[in-house]
């Protein structure tokens, strides 16, 4: 007998993860993953980390710590965010958490209702999606545009669901297509916010990673109400293998976050958190994140390359101005089945369905990640992706 509970008997497993089993096989060249550049793992560095900490202090780092997060590493966050004008001190607090998923998670928790509205922008990232599916809220998904939310669009959806949560947002190359939601837009998201009492969930885990572009304030940064939860991350500045991320929001939200964490994990890997703590003041993190753009301006300019010189002209791809991903749509037809020819043909992308809030509406678009593979692959790949496509559009 499978008495699932309502609140899992909806979900199903990740289409990107389903998509990642194909790259089992080391002939596929993946473009469907979301990971970082392996050569952007700074290995040598963490590994004399982790042998100083284990050496000195091998039971702070291994005993049990205080759920809030390791002292010294929020320290350090909040005065990073103060810097930003995104913390303050008499109201605001942060909490680590295991990667800015989590915090997608305790969101939900600690502020959603059963059946409440949550408000995403059309496509959105699927992990955070699930995250609120598992407690039975009612996704509503805005329609993006080249900047940002339709916000004529997200005023409609927050007249129509007067039991708006919060709404979701990624300003800052978003996952999966890449887009940067403009200053207008971020001002007129909060402005909305306040209009109608929600809260705004503002996820940035690629802001470091710009290339490209002049650099946005946050919503964050502009609310001066205590309406903005903030879920930054590490795990594309370090290594996501820490899961080290965090949430920074009005105290009254991270003190019930903190009830929440203690009911699934305790605290975040206080292991994890103390290397993460150690880089950050033992190495030049502003050094090691200009490396880091580096990488991905010169693969996102090859694949955009390759691309544009390859693909039919009929399909069209947004160019980010950083982050990992790049969003293509094509003119007509069938979205899954061109997807399916591409993994077919030993290249995997992700079809665009897997980011809506309701995966049987249609979609001409599919996501392409251009950080993990090689250059040898991105260039083998756009030759396989651009062959497959010619039989299909010109």
């Amino acid at each position: 007998m499978n008495a699932f509970s309502y609140r899992i008997q909806g979900l199903q497993p990740s289409a990107i993860r389903e998509i990642l089993k194909f790259t089992a096989d080391p002939t596929v060249i993946s473009f469907a993953g979301g990971n970082p550049a392996p050569e952007a793992f700074p290995v040598e560095l963490i590994k004399e980390l982790t042998a100083d900490i284990l050496e000195n202090d091998p039971v702070g780092a291994l005993q049990y710590s205080i759920s809030e997060g390791y002292g010294p590493l929020r320290d350090w966050i909040k005065d990073d965010l103060y810097s930003k004008g995104m913390f303050h001190w008499q109201n605001d607090d942060v909490i680590i958490t295991a990667g800015a998923q989590q915090v997608m998670e305790m969101a939900a928790k600690v502020i959603c209702n059963e059946g409440d509205a949550i408000i995403c922008e059309a496509p959105s990232f699927i992990g955070s999606l699930n995250a609120f599916r598992s407690y039975n809220a009612k996704l509503v998904g805005v329609p993006m545009e080249n900047d940002g939310m339709d916000i004529n669009a997200l005023e409609d959806a927050l007249k129509k669901n007067p039991r708006t949560a919060f709404i979701y947002v990624i300003p800052n190359f978003q996952n999966p297509t890449g887009i940067t939601t403009s200053l207008e837009k971020r001002k007129a998201i909060l402005e909305l916010a306040y209009k109608y009492n929600v809260l705004v969930l503002e996820d940035n885990p690629y802001g470091d990673l710009r290339f490209a572009g002049e650099d946005i304030p946050t919503i964050r940064s502009l609310d001066t109400k205590g309406h903005v939860i903030y879920a930054g991350t590490f795990s594309k500045t370090l290594a996501p293998g820490l899961r080290v991320g965090y949430m920074c929001a009005e105290n009254s939200i991270i003190q019930k976050a903190i009830c929440a964490l203690q009911v699934s994990t305790v605290h975040t890997s206080i292991l994890s958190q103390r290397i993460v703590h150690q880089f950050l003041t033992r190495y030049n993190f502003k050094e090691h994140i200009e490396g880091l753009q580096e990488i991905y301006r010169k693969k996102c300019e090859l694949m955009l390359n390759c691309l544009k010189y390859k693909m039919p002209s009929s399909i069209k791809f947004t160019e980010p101005d950083g982050g990992l991903f790049i969003w293509g749509t094509l003119p007509e037809g069938d979205m899954n089945y061109f997807c399916k020819k591409a993994v077919e043909n030993k290249v995997a992308v992700v079809p665009g369905n897997a980011f809506l809030v309701d995966e049987s509406q249609p979609t001409l678009s599919f996501r392409i990640n251009y950080s993990t593979p090689t250059n040898e692959q991105i260039e083998k790949g756009t030759d396989i992706l651009a062959a497959v496509a010619k039989t299909i559009y010109k």
